[in-house]
């Protein structure tokens, strides 16, 4: 086997692969000779089949797949004789003219590139920090106990206010017609809770059971309902039943019903916060982890593989088409989703794997068994039965590579922030667990 490498252009190379005729037919003869004890023809019994018959009918196919081998074969064997690191797989095509007895190919291909990370300490990194405070306690209880809440109905004299349950029947119009979506009968929904659109609730707002009123709502531009986007509909509103909220008192019993054994407001408070913090601390390192991320993408000098972003972008639309067929859709794994929608995504995904790939290999930042034991029990420790969960993930490679990877990343941020020029920034409670 003669090889020949050559560089086109940027990350793009090609070798020349020479192969002998012979040595292709010889295989194919050996593969339907094989065949050939196990084929079934009719007139013939098992095992005695002519050679003839079975090259006419497999030869092709068996031709192909010798092809295929031998082919990859001689390119993984130059490949490694050359020591190239080859991105994606190659693309294979036939040579029109090569000498006698000789069969030729090209395989064109890219190569992982050079990753040329810049001065780290010159780099600017915010690092922000978040605090469970005692009003980020009180939300949160007051949470619970909305998930425990009970409603009564309103006297007829007194008309719907914030937090009340309303049940009613609408129906909306634009320029005089109906449109699809807007009527219903029976609706319920909670007074100022952000369920509906801020003019429909500051509508039915005062209205009494038994009231009919017809008011206007302008619908937003970027709304989810495209035929009404940007327009405005009257709505016909009947108020069918007004209904008061009553939260339960925060109590030894109401604490009970959040299964702690305790039973005490003091240890409702300190789980409540306990959770919290584990929750802030995963969302700030995430929060801290993107911005180191963006620092070294900006950092590093490189080119990126078109064969590793094409990849990403066909495994982005295929996560796209699962998702949709999660929520139902129909026909969601043949759905037209354009590849161009995540290519620069995909791009930046795979430059920033690229870096984080040589900052490993160069800095010694694998993830150390001891650390993956330690990241998997702390997020166990938010489920009931913890113990069970680390046997969930300790039982299955996929997951543990999942969480070596999120530790890699950890250990990554955490030696960044170790040399670049770092600004800390506290980020209130409320803005880090809305963003």
């Amino acid at each position: 086997m003669t090889v020949t490498v050559e560089t086109l252009e940027k990350l793009q190379r090609r070798i020349t692969l020479t192969l002998p005729v012979d040595s292709i037919n010889g295989e194919v003869e050996t593969r339907l000779k094989k065949l050939a004890r196990t084929v079934k023809a009719d007139g013939f019994r098992p095992g005695k089949v002519p050679i003839s018959v079975v090259a006419q009918r497999y030869g092709y196919s068996v031709q192909y797949e010798v092809m295929n081998d031998k082919v990859g074969e001689a390119f993984n064997s130059a490949a490694n004789e050359a020591k190239l690191r080859v991105a994606g797989a190659p693309k294979i095509t036939q040579k029109d003219e090569s000498a006698e007895g000789l069969m030729a190919f090209d395989a064109t291909f890219e190569v992982y590139p050079e990753v040329k990370i810049g001065d780290l300490s010159q780099v600017s990194v915010e690092r922000v920090s978040t605090e469970v405070t005692e009003a980020a306690i009180d939300k949160t209880v007051d949470i619970l106990r909305k998930q425990r809440r009970t409603f009564q109905q309103r006297p007829a004299a007194e008309g719907a206010a914030e937090t009340d349950r309303v049940t009613i029947d609408f129906e909306g119009k634009i320029d005089g017609e109906p449109f699809a979506g807007g009527k219903a009968e029976a609706f319920q929904f909670i007074v100022g809770e952000g369920q509906m659109l801020p003019q429909f609730d500051q509508g039915v707002r005062g209205m009494k059971a038994g009231d009919s009123k017809t008011f206007p709502v302008a619908f937003p531009a970027d709304y989810q309902g495209q035929d009404v986007a940007g327009k405005e509909a009257d709505f016909l509103v009947t108020m069918k039943k007004i209904e008061a909220q009553h939260l339960p008192e925060v109590n030894e019993a109401f604490v009970k019903t959040l299964g702690i054994s305790a039973g005490t407001v003091e240890s409702l408070r300190a789980d409540v916060k306990k959770n919290l913090e584990r929750e802030v601390k995963f969302r700030v390192l995430g929060r801290n982890k993107g911005a180191v991320m963006d620092a070294l993408v900006g950092a590093a000098e490189l080119d990126v593989p078109q064969a590793l972003v094409d990849s990403e972008t066909e495994r982005m639309v295929e996560s796209a088409r699962a998702d949709l067929k999660q929520r139902g859709v129909k026909d969601a794994d043949k759905a037209p989703i354009p590849a161009e929608l995540f290519s620069a995504q995909a791009e930046r995904r795979v430059r920033l794997g690229l870096v984080v790939a040589e900052l490993v290999r160069s800095h010694n930042l694998q993830a150390k068994p001891e650390q993956l034991q330690a990241h998997i029990e702390e997020m166990a420790q938010s489920y009931e039965k913890p113990a069970e969960v680390m046997r969930w993930y300790l039982s299955d490679r996929k997951r543990m590579a999942e969480v070596e990877a999120v530790v890699i990343e950890s250990n990554v941020t955490a030696h960044v922030l170790g040399l670049a020029k770092v600004t800390d920034k506290a980020l209130p409670f409320d803005e880090l667990m809305t963003a």
